[in-house]
């Protein structure tokens, strides 16, 4: 499979994933209205949990960004610095070659291999690396790695996390929501021997499924939450391999930055998912099979070097 056909495969199994979130937020947020008594052609529920999240997820994308970098303690590049004096040369590089503005670039002093990009947009971007990334690869490893995080800037990957997370954030209050919508219903019909609008009123089977889908819904929802991430990292992954046109200098990177088995300690557990490999060192990231997939941050590293390689036509 080619650079084209892996970019356009990931970008078509990101809309499949997005797609089932927004679908299974209308079916938590419809059923929520309905057996609350709300009615399902007055969604209040639903527009005020998803206004609310909105809110919330919109301050975190606003000033998100130097959150994150402040949490990392992040510090500009020192140019007098040879190393920092290249990456900053690279990223120039790889910002003219994905016709993207210059994003800020700052260092993290930790002496594992790791990098992220942030920010609300191309034009508002920064891109932070480890001095362990710097000191570990060579120059054009380290290009392979800034083009897959310039990648994530020029395919608004953070603008599509923050949908992601507003998603999360108003299917969780929604199935609160439910859940005591329903116990406060089922009191009322109980003591009034009258069930109104609650869950008796409606098909018994698509009742138990949708306070199934209520009481799973944090769980489900981070799940799914997990697969875009996983996927835009694959695609991260195809985009820089274009930027670049050497798909194996990123496969020799990852293979670095996956021999250190220390984990990246200035960049904590919130923050992973924006990370070119998992900072905490979790080892469900490595394995294969169903759990892995399921509740994994970032896919195993062997199979993204085994998908470069497939660009490369090589055998992995």
């Amino acid at each position: 499979m080619n650079i084209y056909e892996q970019i356009n495969r990931n970008r078509r199994s990101t809309l499949v994933f997005v797609v089932i979130f927004v679908a299974f937020f209308a079916f938590i947020g419809l059923g929520v209205d309905y057996y609350s008594g709300a009615g399902i052609k007055m969604p209040i529920f639903s527009v005020m949990a998803f206004g609310v999240a909105g809110i919330a997820s919109f301050s975190s994308f606003r000033y998100g960004d130097r959150l994150v970098l402040a949490s990392t303690r992040a510090k500009e590049l020192d140019l007098s610095d040879p190393k920092q004096q290249q990456w900053q040369n690279i990223v120039g590089e790889m910002a003219i070659a994905s016709g993207l503005p210059m994003p800020k670039t700052y260092v993290i002093d930790d002496p594992d291999p790791n990098a992220f990009a942030t920010g609300m947009d191309p034009d508002h971007a920064s891109m932070a690396v480890t001095r362990g990334l710097l000191d570990a690869l060579n120059r054009e490893e380290m290009q392979a790695v800034c083009a897959h995080e310039m990648s994530h800037i020029r395919n608004y990957d953070i603008r599509l996390m923050l949908m992601v997370s507003v998603l999360v954030g108003s299917i969780a209050l929604l199935a609160d929501w439910g859940a005591r919508g329903v116990f406060r219903s089922r009191n009322r019909s109980g003591s009034s021997g009258s069930g109104g609008s609650s869950g008796q009123s409606a098909a018994p089977v698509i009742f138990i499924i949708w306070l199934v889908a209520v009481i799973l819904a944090p769980l489900l929802s981070q799940m799914v939450a997990m697969c875009v991430s996983r996927r835009r990292e694959y695609l991260a992954d195809a985009s820089g391999a274009e930027l670049t046109r050497n798909p194996l200098a990123l496969a020799s990177a990852l293979e670095k930055i996956n021999a250190h088995t220390e984990p990246t300690r200035s960049i904590n557990r919130g923050t992973a998912h924006l990370c070119i490999a998992d900072p905490v060192g979790s080892n469900i990231n490595a394995k294969e099979g169903r759990l892995a997939d399921l509740f994994a941050t970032h896919p195993p590293i062997h199979k993204r070097i085994e998908a470069l390689k497939q660009m490369a036509y090589l055998k992995a």
